[in-house]
C-alpha cells in the first residue's frame, strides 16, 4: 500500500503510518527487532531499529548494526533536529539515522564524529525511493554491511547509559573589539565558514543585539514582523536560566550560506531590551560556560560575535572564551581602543580565576579591512603594524583580511519570492565558487583559518 504524506498531521501520525505500518515493515524489521521510545541515559530516541537483535543490546566494537529512526511534526524544519541526530549517532555509535516530517525523509550516515546527508527525498516520492532507502538502512543491507571509525564505547550494567571514550578538544574564539565597524562580522562568519569547509564541527554564536551575524548567516528570512521566527529562540534563552533552553534545543543551520552549512545560535533585536534583567541574575554570566560543556563532544570549534561594548553580552562571551581574536582596521581611532580592551579583558581574567578557568589566550590583532592600494601598502601599512606590537603590546596576527568588494556583495546576496525580495547571504567561501572575484578574499579567510588551526594547536 503506497505512503501518501497528507495523512500525516501531526508527530504522532508520522510515527505510526509512516514509521510504523509503513517503513519499518517495507525495511524488513519484524516487531521484535525495533524499539520505540529508547531511554539511552540522558538520550531518548524515538525508535531504534537492529539488523539483528540482542538482549540486552550493548553499542560497542560488537554491536549489532542498527539505525536510529526520529519522526517530527510535519511543520517542523528538519534542519532544526540534525545537530541533536549527530549527537544521538556520534554518541551512541550508530551508523546511520533517519529523520524525518512526513513531508520529507532524510538519512545521515555517521562519520567519525560528524554526519553527512546521504539520501534526501519528499514523502510522496518514498514508494519509488525505496530501494535507495533498502540499500542504506534496510535490515539485509546493515547486516552486510560493516562498522567503521568506531569510537570506544561501554555499557554500565543497566545498558541503558552508555560513555563515550574521548578527549574533549573544543576549542572557543571570541570576536571581540570595543570599536564598531571595524570587521567582527565579516571575521566571524567568514572564519567559521573556512573551519567548516576545512572538515572542522563548528557552532557559530551570535551574541550582538545588532543580530548581523544572524543575519549573514541566512536565518533572517522574514520581512514582516509576525512571521519572526527567532523571537522565541535565540542566545538571550540561552541565558536566561541553568534548567532549559540547551544548545541543541535552540541551535540553528544557517540557510544556505555555507557549504557545509553551519551551526548557529542566532541572536534578536530584543537583547537590547532583555539586558536589564539578565544583569540582575548573576548566575547568567557563566550559564554560557556550562551549556558550551554540554555540547563539547559535538563540535571542535565554536565561535563567538560579540558586541562593541563592555556591557553583560561582551561579559558572557569572554567568560566563555578560550581564545580572543581582536580585528582591527589599524587606524587612530580603533587603536585608541586597544587598552581597553586590554583592560576589559584583565577583569574577566578576575572573574575567571575564580571559576577557575585559565586565563583568554590573546591569538592576536587581526589586521581587517585593510585597503589595497599600492602605495599605502608599501609605506603606510607596515608602520601601522608595527604600532600594534610596540606600543600597544599586544600580538599581531600574520594574517590579513583586505578591504574587498566581494566581502559586501557576498553579504548583499538576495532572492525574489513572488513580490519579495528576501536576504540570500553567502559565505566568502561558498559565493568564491560562483564568483571568480571572491576567490582572493575566500583565500585570505583559508589562509586565516590555517592560522587559526595553528595557533590553538589542533590537527
Amino acid at each position: 500500500m503506497p505512503f501518501n504524506p497528507e495523512l500525516c498531521r501531526n508527530e504522532s501520525e508520522v510515527e505510526s503510518k509512516l514509521i510504523v505500518q509503513y517503513l519499518l515493515p517495507q525495511l524488513g524489521y519484524t516487531p521484535d527487532t525495533w524499539h520505540q521510545e529508547v531511554a539511552v541515559g540522558s538520550i531518548r530516541l524515538d525508535f531504534l531499529a537492529f539488523a539483528a537483535q540482542v538482549i540486552p543490546f550493548v553499542l560497542n566494537a560488537n554491536s549489532p548494526l542498527s539505525v536510529v529512526m526520529e519522526a517530527k511534526h510535519p511543520k517542523q524544519n528538519l534542519n532544526n533536529h540534525v545537530p541533536r541526530l549527530r549527537h544521538y549517532l556520534t554518541s551512541l555509535n550508530v551508523r546511520y539515522g533517519l529523520l524525518t516530517n512526513g513531508k520529507e525523509i532524510r538519512i545521515y550516515q555517521k562519520l567519525q564524529y560528524d554526519i553527512q546527508l546521504v539520501f534526501q527525498c519528499p514523502g510522496k516520492e518514498v514508494e519509488t525511493k525505496l530501494d535507495e532507502i533498502k540499500d542504506l538502512i534496510g535490515r539485509e543491507s546493515l547486516k552486510e554491511g560493516q562498522l567503521v571509525n568506531k569510537p570506544e564505547v561501554q555499557a554500565t550494567e543497566n545498558n541503558l547509559n552508555f560513555e563515550t571514550k574521548r578527549q574533549h578538544s573544543m576549542k572557543t574564539i571570541a570576536i571581540y573589539h570595543n570599536k564598531g565597524g571595524v570587521g567582527k562580522t565579516t571575521i566571524a562568519v567568514n572564519l567559521a565558514a573556512a573551519l567548516r569547509k576545512k572538515g572542522k564541527r563548528v557552532l557559530l554564536i551570535d551574541i550582538d543585539s545588532q543580530a548581523n551575524t544572524t543575519f549573514a548567516t541566512g536565518l533572517i528570512k522574514f520581512q514582516f514582523e509576525e512571521d519572526d521566527n527567532l523571537r522565541e529562540r535565540n542566545v538571550y534563552h540561552l541565558l536566561e536560566s541553568g534548567d532549559f533552553n540547551f544548545i541543541a534545543e535552540l541551535v540553528r543551520t544557517s540557510d544556505y550560506f555555507n557549504n557545509p552549512e553551519i551551526d548557529v545560535i542566532p541572536s534578536h533585536i530584543t537583547l537590547i531590551e532583555s539586558q536589564d534583567k539578565l544583569t540582575k541574575i548573576l548566575a547568567s554570566r557563566s550559564r554560557l560556560v556550562t551549556k558550551l560543556k554540554k555540547v563539547e563532544d559535538s563540535y571542535e570549534v565554536v565561535i563567538i560575535d560579540t558586541p562593541p561594548s563592555r556591557d553583560l553580552y561582551a561579559e558572557v562571551a569572554l567568560i566563555a572564551t578560550d581564545y580572543l581574536i581582536i580585528p582591527s582596521d589599524l587606524k587612530p581611532f580603533a587603536n585608541q581602543g586597544l587598552p581597553t580592551v586590554k583592560n576589559f579583558v584583565n577583569q574577566i581574567n578576575e572573574s575567571r580565576e575564580i571559576m577557575g578557568k585559565s586565563p583568554i589566550s590573546i591569538m592576536g590583532v587581526l589586521a581587517s579591512k585593510i585597503s589595497t592600494n599600492a602605495k599605502f601598502l608599501q609605506y603606510n601599512f607596515p608602520k601601522q603594524r608595527e604600532v600594534i606590537s610596540e606600543r600597544y603590546q599586544l600580538p599581531l596576527m600574520e594574517s590579513v583580511i583586505y578591504d574587498r568588494t566581494a566581502l559586501s556583495e557576498c553579504m548583499n546576496q538576495t532572492i525574489l519570492v513572488g513580490d519579495l525580495e528576501y536576504p540570500d547571504p553567502k559565505s566568502i567561501i561558498k559565493f568564491a565558487e560562483i564568483k571568480t572575484s571572491a576567490q582572493i578574499s575566500a583565500e585570505e579567510f583559508n589562509v586565516l583559518a590555517d592560522e587559526v588551526i595553528q595557533k590553538m594547536g589542533v590537527d
